[in-house]
């Protein structure tokens, strides 16, 4: 039954490295992957959750691998990226889902916590690539990187600069990427999500009642999306299906900035 659905997706059966894998939209992108039969590697600050979504995946007969990481440390990426490789014999895909968002509601710049969120949100796909990059040349046409970006990569929220500018940089960096490396056959592309129930969205919309009303009152689909919405469109554009797809970012909002993020009255 994997294998059909192998053939079906045209993914090529190497690893896929997931960052942020524990939970939220890192952890539906990796076990969407695993269902189809990609072995994936969870990297994640949280080390018992890591190895908790890696035992999910694992449930669908593919290798895994958990390594507590984190992403602002180079020397540990490199360390990490040795032994992922070890573990899963190839690395073929990358899906960079961790991410960390912080305020700045009282000053117009979060100048304290800006270094870590541009740290995580964005430079941290430029090193692991760097890490990853000879097992991704290795494992030849097929190889992909998908970079979880935001609707705040196109459109700007002044309560959140620092995760604004990360994740504009973030689908720069992918188009970047797409143009460098496409000749070596490493595609580069970027989800740009909407509003999705995770563990980072969810305070926006508990805090007071009417929250999650008004944020589904935005969105032409009338839902807000749930991880594995994204988890999905990862999956395409991490197989052969998606293989003319290069520099692109992917919107997967329900229609939000389609609709100018506007509620319909009357």
């Amino acid at each position: 039954m994997v294998a059909d659905m192998i053939g079906n997706l045209g993914s090529p059966a190497t690893g896929v490295v997931v960052t942020g894998g524990a939970s939220g939209i890192g952890r539906a992108c990796a076990r969407a992957l695993a269902a189809v039969g990609r072995p994936v590697a969870i990297w994640d600050v949280a080390g018992d959750a890591a190895a908790a979504s890696a035992k999910q995946c694992a449930e669908a007969g593919v290798a895994t691998h958990a390594t507590a990481l984190d992403v602002r440390d180079r020397d540990a990426i490199q360390a990490a990226a040795a032994e992922t490789l070890g573990a899963l014999g190839s690395i073929g895909g990358l899906v960079h889902a961790a991410g960390i968002v912080r305020p700045a509601l009282t000053d117009v710049v979060d100048t304290d916590t800006w270094d870590d969120v541009l740290a995580i949100n964005l430079r941290a796909e430029a090193d692991i690539v760097v890490a990853l990059l000879p097992a991704l040349r290795a494992a030849g046409p097929g190889a992909a990187v998908v970079g979880i970006s935001s609707i705040e990569g196109l459109i700007g929220h002044g309560g959140i600069p620092s995760y604004t500018a990360s994740k504009h940089g973030l689908i720069g960096l992918t188009r970047s990427l797409a143009h460098r490396l496409g000749p070596d056959g490493i595609r580069f592309n970027a989800v740009c999500p909407g509003f999705v129930e995770t563990p980072m969205f969810l305070p926006a919309i508990e805090a007071r009642p009417e929250a999650r009303a008004r944020y589904e009152a935005k969105v032409p689909l009338g839902r807000l999306a749930q991880p594995e919405d994204i988890g999905r469109v990862v999956r395409f554009l991490l197989s052969d299906e998606a293989a003319y797809v290069n520099g692109a970012a992917i919107v997967v909002d329900g229609g939000v900035t389609a609709a100018g993020g506007q509620e319909l009255v009357g």
